[in-house]
């Protein structure tokens, strides 16, 4: 079976008859060879080049975090109490007023052990939330946080060290920590 080459001008025509469709030379090319048309990837996207067109985005590697002591950054948890997390989730209902809610999450079980709703929340309002939670719960060994001034402030670091709880910060601009992040309660968001 011989195979039909297609000449620049040719390719270039089917190119633009195509194009409005579809996304990027990868997807036309693929259309094109399922369509039957045996058009070489490369050839495309040289014509793509050339007349201009827009080159679909590269995507990054991902990499790992290391600290600068080659330890991994992330603790992981072993045992339920073992790591906490704690982080604000911020919202604006209706009338327009901005509030905040501490959420407590145990990162072994997955499960929010507090939501505290405030209009202002500071250091001294968040530890009277988490010394309301360990009355009730016992107190981990760990407690991760982000490096919001509630969390980074002396007296909430005096205090949980005074308690025998080691303070985890997550390093600034990474995000792994954001997925950590506790869920809200579906009841709280329903109550207005």
């Amino acid at each position: 079976m011989t195979r039909k080459r297609y000449s620049d001008g040719n390719c270039l025509k089917i190119l633009r008859q195509v194009e409005s469709d579809l996304d990027g030379y990868c997807k036309i090319c693929e259309f094109l060879q399922v369509e039957g048309r045996s058009i070489n990837h490369k050839k495309v996207e040289r014509i793509w080049r050339e007349e201009g067109l827009p080159l679909p985005a590269r995507h990054r590697r991902r990499k790992r975090l290391y600290h600068h002591s080659a330890s991994i950054i992330r603790l992981r948890p072993y045992f339920p109490n073992h790591v906490w997390s704690i982080d604000f989730v911020h919202d604006k209902p209706s009338n327009g007023r901005p509030y905040k809610m501490l959420t407590v999450l145990d990162e072994y079980t997955r499960e929010a052990l507090a939501v505290t709703v405030a209009n202002k929340m500071g250091s001294s309002e968040v530890l009277e939330a988490l010394h309301a939670l360990l009355l009730k719960r016992r107190k981990p060994g760990y407690l991760r946080a982000d490096n919001g001034p509630e969390f980074t402030s002396d007296p909430f670091k005096d205090w949980l060290t005074k308690i025998g709880i080691k303070p985890i910060n997550i390093y600034p601009g990474s995000l792994w920590g954001e997925r950590m992040r506790p869920p809200v309660p579906k009841t709280v968001l329903v109550k207005t």
